[in-house]
């Protein structure tokens, strides 16, 4: 059920420091600075030693924990999943964590290694608890990805395509909408909404973070336990994000989906945790560190 890392735990500032908000600011990119003003100001976190999933839960880990209880996600129970479409997202019939696209998954070597998605914040859960664990917390989860010391990516603050599966991964750099639309135009042509995941640890272990949890920047996003708040009530951020906190989940790390700048370690997004997935969000799983080690 997953091999898992002890991470030794520490204290941190959490967030992201003023360079980088300004950083982002003058970069080619998609999004206003105050879309990214949730991430500040750095607010100090102490987080005891735990254990943390080395990788993202599988579809094959999933199938085990369906196979032996008859649980039902709620995409199954809905009768379909949210999948980014030809034009924009959408609700596509029969689309779950066995088949993400709505059809079968054909052509996709060793698919039962590719994180499972289409999993919402309960089916996630459920999981967790069937497995003996927990889904981290906010705190826990930049900690394994960065460690004390700020990083932009877990490797390092210099992007390498090649350490994360990201859309600049499949597409080469991408500094527009539009340059993303033309890449997701020809992928659906060819596979439909088939989510480009990629096995899990497969751009080890050189992308893997300072305490060897790997895919921790792209993938898929994941589900954290915490939920959504701002560090300090003074942030300047985007007003859609205030409309969330205190109701929505917290997730991270970003998805295949994503430029490099929505899987940094200490971006922050928000899921429903009303039974909301789709087909770029998964999960890991922790543990305290006095139960024990995997």
């Amino acid at each position: 059920m997953g091999e898992m890392v002890r991470i030794p735990g520490g204290t941190f500032r959490q967030g992201s420091p003023p360079w980088v908000l300004d950083w982002l600011e003058g970069e080619d990119q998609a999004f206003p600075g105050k879309w990214f003003g949730d991430e500040a100001p750095q607010r100090t976190e102490t987080v005891a030693p735990f254990w943390m999933d080395r990788y993202p839960v599988t579809v094959g880990e999933y199938a085990e924990f369906v196979d032996a209880t008859g649980y039902r996600t709620d995409a199954e129970r809905l009768g379909h999943g949210m999948v980014y479409g030809s034009r924009y997202w959408e609700e596509r019939p029969g689309a779950t964590w066995r088949t993400p696209s709505g059809e079968p998954v054909v052509g996709v070597e060793d698919y039962h290694r590719h994180p499972v998605v289409h999993i919402s914040f309960g089916d996630a859960v459920a999981y967790a608890g069937w497995a003996g664990k927990r889904l981290p917390t906010e705190a826990e989860w930049e900690l394994a990805a960065r460690g004390t010391g700020f990083r932009l990516w877990p490797w390092g603050d210099d992007w390498k395509p090649d350490l994360a599966n990201t859309a600049e991964y499949h597409a080469g750099a991408l500094r527009s909408p539009d340059q993303w639309r033309r890449w997701w135009d020809t992928v659906h042509s060819r596979t439909g909404p088939m989510p480009q995941t990629s096995g899990v640890g497969d751009f080890g272990p050189d992308g893997d973070s300072v305490h060897g949890c790997s895919d921790m920047a792209g993938n898929v996003y994941e589900w954290n336990a915490t939920l959504a708040g701002l560090y300090d009530e003074s942030a300047e951020c985007d007003a859609t994000l205030r409309t969330v906190m205190g109701r929505y989940r917290v997730i991270r790390g970003g998805s295949w989906m994503n430029f490099r700048y929505q899987v940094r370690c200490s971006e922050r997004m928000y899921g429903d945790p009303g039974g909301w997935s789709n087909f770029a969000t998964g999960f890991r799983c922790a543990r305290d560190a006095e139960e024990g080690g995997p």
